[in-house]
Parts: C-alpha cells; sequence; structure tokens
C-alpha cells in the first residue's frame, strides 16, 4: 500500500533528517513506529500522507508514483488515509459530532446521511455521552478519541497515527490500542508513532526504528 525506496529529506540547507529510507507498508498489517525525539518520526509520517515530498527516492501509494502526480491528485489518495495528529487539532466553534463528521461534510456528504454513522462511532470510541460537547470541555483523553474517530468516519484503508497515546494514562492508553487492533481486524493497515514501550509489548507486531535518519525493522 505504501513503498518507499531509498528516501531522503532535508529541510532547506540542512542535513538530511532521513537517509536512504526503504520499507514496504502491506495491506492489512500493523507496525509501530518508535525511536528517539527528533529521529524523523513526524517527518516519516508527513511523507506517507503525502504532506510533503522527499529529497530524493521513490515512493508509491496504493501504487501510484507520488513524484508523478498532479496537486490536485492528492485529496483523492489522501481521503483513503486516516491521520491522528499528535495536537488533535479538533475545531472549538464545533461540536464533537461536527469534528468528527467533517471529513463527511468536506466530501458533500449531508449531516441527515451521517447521523447513524457518526453516532454509532462515537459511542464505539465511549464518547456517546460526549456528542454534543465542545472540545474545550473535553479532557485530552477525549479529544484524543475525538480525533481517532474522526481519522475513522471516511473508513480509511491506512492508519497513520502520531504519538496517539502520549497525553492519557495507561488504562485509557490500552484501551486506545484495542481499539486500533479492532480497526486492523476490519482490514485497515496501522502505523503508529510512539515512545511508549509498554505499550509495543502488549502486541506482537513489526517495529520500525528511526535512528539518527536511518530506519531498522524488526519483524
Amino acid at each position: 500500500m505504501i513503498r518507499f525506496e531509498n528516501v531522503g529529506l532535508r529541510y532547506a540547507v540542512g542535513q538530511e533528517i532521513l537517509r536512504d529510507v526503504s520499507f514496504n507498508i502491506p495491506p492489512a498489517s500493523f507496525q509501530f513506529l518508535t525511536g528517539p525525539s527528533g529521529a524523523g518520526k513526524t517527518s516519516l509520517l508527513k511523507l506517507m500522507f503525502l504532506a510533503l515530498k522527499p529529497t530524493r527516492g521513490l515512493i508509491t501509494v496504493f501504487g501510484e508514483d507520488t513524484s508523478l502526480l498532479h496537486r490536485r491528485a492528492l485529496p483523492r489518495l489522501r481521503r483513503r488515509i486516516g491521520l491522528v495528529f499528535q495536537d488533535f487539532r479538533l475545531l472549538d466553534h464545533l461540536t464533537t459530532f461536527e469534528n468528527v463528521a467533517l471529513p463527511l461534510y468536506v466530501r458533500g456528504v449531508q449531516r441527515r446521511e451521517t447521523r447513524h454513522e457518526v453516532e454509532e462511532l462515537l459511542h464505539w470510541v465511549g464518547l456517546g455521552a460526549k456528542i454534543h460537547a465542545l472540545p474545550p470541555v473535553l479532557s485530552g483523553g477525549e479529544k484524543q478519541r475525538a480525533a481517532i474517530a474522526r481519522a475513522l468516519i471516511d473508513r480509511p484503508e491506512i492508519l497513520l497515527a502520531d504519538e496517539p497515546t502520549g497525553n492519557v494514562d495507561p488504562k485509557l492508553a490500552l484501551r486506545l490500542l484495542r481499539l486500533f487492533i479492532e480497526l486492523n481486524r476490519l482490514g485497515t493497515a496501522v502505523i503508529i508513532a510512539t515512545h511508549d514501550f509498554s505499550l509495543m509489548d502488549k502486541i506482537d507486531a513489526r517495529r520500525m526504528i528511526l535512528d539518527k535518519g536511518r530506519l531498522e525493522i524488526h519483524d
């Protein structure tokens, strides 16, 4: 679904953030992306989401060479990828329901067509009682679950999650992990960037380890 071949990335004229990175993300696979702070995990996720272009190397997403894609083609591919941001990026003036439904509204789907699907997903992530709440009154864990629900509402084929358990307690982190595992069982490929080794030890999954811009893969 995603393939990197000898990918390098640098910002401006500085040193390369990523060097000769090569890997494949198979369909319906589950992997952790880890490494020390500043290793380039967020940059790697942005490359996978097509938010950045590599300095060199080849990236293919769903079989398409991203270097040949016109800018207008990017939204079509991005709709097949869910992204959970580290800082949530919820809109404070929208309710939990409206934040989660936003990707559907952007595609022109009417609210009456989305109600059942959005409410069902919010119940699934444990936010059934917070449907009409605004983000400022949500806890950090509730905001995180709302961000996850928003990433899932379009039924992505790939989910990229940047430190999705970084702002929650261990009990809630385990609950979120179980949500990702269930999503994976339903056929979505999951890539979770995390520093939490105790979380990674709870599931037998591939580990992609970034260190000083280079990637090692432990199956």
